[in-house]
């Protein structure tokens, strides 16, 4: 799929379900390299990066299959190289995370420096200093991290900041590692505490998942299993937004509404409507949002993840908001894309100042990275006229199926191929 085009002005209607985790399964997916035997992972989404994954595993030996009923099954029992392939870790940020694995399993991995949406610094330094904590001798040659180790031993580990990537790949490692590991200021982001949740099923030991200090306890082995990936709270947030972007009323069920609190406080600030259950929200919207603030946190913060779909919201509100980013320092690339639809957006350093306007006009606009998609998305359902997004490639890495649900829910929505 080359493009989309939307015609706005289609409040949304009706009930979509969720998708699984995204960022879980990218989580999940490179755990899966610690055990012998068949895991299957339930709930996987078909996306772009699940197919990058699901073709990383292969070009390392190890059977891997994403099946249509969204079951992965995928046995590491044997490993066949510990090389990565350059040309699929430079396509997804997250295939560099099956380094740890492999270094804890075959105690030795080579893997390029990762690629994926350019939205600002996103260092591995984290990640390497947990090797070398752990006893990995580690160096950089050539844009490849290579490591080595006989056996990793546990460590005590500070994060300088509680980064979900790094949480992860640190506690993949140390589940193999002879002894006790603690990881302080850990992320406390719902997908580490599936991972987590995933780890102990396989064998493991770690105690402290949804808090700040993660502790684990190695272990000789871990044994296959089967585990299902939790909703995708970035797809529950970005439905939810168009709902109230297009004054719409939606249901979004098999969800977590603990997961996405933030969002929904801000939404309830600007006035939306929003109900929830055990495992699905309602939102809904009869006028223009009023005016809020939003600065981006760590969990249980305000996710940087929809920092954009919710500027698209606030271009419409009878006011000025204000957006801070403090995670990823180029992540406001959006913003002239939104302004080409009329929107009244001003970037200061790293704040966006919002003036809403009445409404905005299609117009040919290019998403950026994988939440600037979302955000014109939805700035498309919101627009007088019809919008033609390019640059689709970026939303498909992330979305399953984004178009088609959105027409499911009243939309007109049409997708190219050049």
């Amino acid at each position: 799929m080359e493009k989309i085009t939307i015609t706005g002005g289609q409040p949304l209607q009706g009930a979509i379900p969720c998708s699984g985790s995204k960022n879980a399964a990218l989580a999940l997916l490179p755990a899966a390299l610690l055990c012998t035997g068949e895991t299957v992972l339930e709930n996987v989404p078909h996306i772009g990066d699940t197919s990058t994954m699901e073709q990383l595993l292969s070009a390392l030996g190890v059977r891997a299959q994403l099946l249509p009923s969204r079951d992965m099954f995928v046995d590491a029992t044997r490993i066949e190289t510990y090389d990565a392939p350059y040309e699929l870790v430079k396509k997804m940020r997250a295939s560099f995370c099956v380094a740890g694995p492999l270094l804890a399993r075959l105690g030795r991995t080579r893997v390029p420096l990762p690629g994926g949406c350019d939205i600002g610094a996103r260092s591995v330094d984290y990640h390497i200093k947990g090797m070398e904590a752990l006893g990995a001798q580690v160096r950089i040659e050539h844009g490849y991290v290579e490591a080595q180790a006989r056996r990793l031993r546990g460590a005590n580990i500070l994060l300088d900041t509680p980064s979900v990537g790094a949480t992860c790949h640190i506690l993949t490692m140390a589940c193999l590692a002879e002894g006790k590991t603690v990881i302080q200021n850990a992320a406390e982001e719902p997908e580490v505490a599936d991972l987590a949740a995933y780890l102990n099923a396989m064998g493991a030991v770690v105690r402290g998942a949804g808090t700040g200090t993660l502790e684990v306890e190695g272990v000789e082995t871990m044994r296959g299993t089967r585990y299902r990936v939790i909703p995708d709270r970035m797809e529950v947030g970005t439905f939810a937004i168009a709902a109230a972007a297009t004054l719409g009323d939606v249901r979004i069920v098999g969800c977590i509404p603990e997961h996405v609190t933030a969002l929904l406080l801000k939404l309830r600030e600007a006035g939306i409507a929003v109900d929830e259950g055990p495992d699905w929200i309602r939102v809904s919207a009869q006028a223009h949002p009023r005016p809020v603030s939003v600065k981006t946190l760590p969990y249980p913060g305000f996710p940087t993840d929809m920092q954009q779909p919710i500027t698209s919201l606030l271009t419409i509100c009878s006011g000025t908001s204000i957006i801070t980013e403090t995670i990823y320092e180029r992540r406001f690339k959006h913003v002239d894309e939104l302004r080409q639809m009329g929107a009244d957006i001003k970037q200061e350093g790293q704040s966006a100042i919002i003036n809403g306007v009445f409404r905005l006009t299609g117009a040919r606009v290019a998403a950026s990275d994988l939440r600037a998609g979302a955000a014109l998305l939805i700035a498309g359902l919101m627009a007088h006229g019809t919008t033609e997004i390019t640059g689709v490639e970026h939303i498909e890495r992330g979305y399953e199926g984004i178009a088609a649900k959105f027409t499911q829910l009243g939309a007109t929505v049409g997708c190219f191929d050049e």
